[in-house]
């Protein structure tokens, strides 16, 4: 009974095209979509200024609401797979950075948990005021140009 069904099929259906005046509409907003999205991530992008363990200065691109970790990693001054995940609970403090002095002040202070990490991490149980958490800082438009230095590494954290 399937097979009668099918026989009487026409063996050549005709080709649905939707109306011109629907794909004009698609077509011209998708074009100012793409325009408008590149400009919204243009307006996003934060411009900083990394010093390297070797003393090189080095241009760093992030886009406000990432993570100073995240932009870091993108250009390979921090090593992505030494921090799991951007939360304070995972962290071991292998995202260590030091802030410029005149940058301090433009971030928010760091949380208890993240002065936690940073003092059970260093040799001497002291917190170094320059040092902040890379997964903890969110880039924003007030950082832009902001001087951040990348600790060497600490004897006892290499194998």
């Amino acid at each position: 009974m399937a097979i009668a069904a099918l026989r009487r099929l026409p063996l050549h259906l005709p080709r649905y095209s939707p109306p011109r005046s629907l794909f004009a509409r698609y077509s011209s907003s998708s074009a100012s979509n793409s325009t408008s999205a590149s400009a919204k991530v243009a307006d996003r992008i934060v411009k900083l200024f990394a010093i390297d363990v070797d003393g090189n200065k080095r241009v760093v691109v992030g886009l406000a609401g990432q993570t100073l970790l995240k932009a870091l990693a993108n250009v390979g001054l921090i090593d992505p797979a030494s921090h799991r995940l951007e939360e304070i609970d995972a962290c071991s403090a292998e995202c260590e950075v030091h802030i410029a002095q005149e940058w301090l002040q433009k971030l928010p202070p760091p949380s208890y948990d993240e002065r936690y990490v940073l003092t059970r991490n260093s040799r001497n149980r002291v917190l170094n005021k320059h040092a902040r958490l890379g997964c903890q800082v969110v880039l924003n438009h007030d950082l832009q140009g902001m001087v951040v230095a990348i600790p060497e590494p600490k004897p006892w954290d290499t194998p």
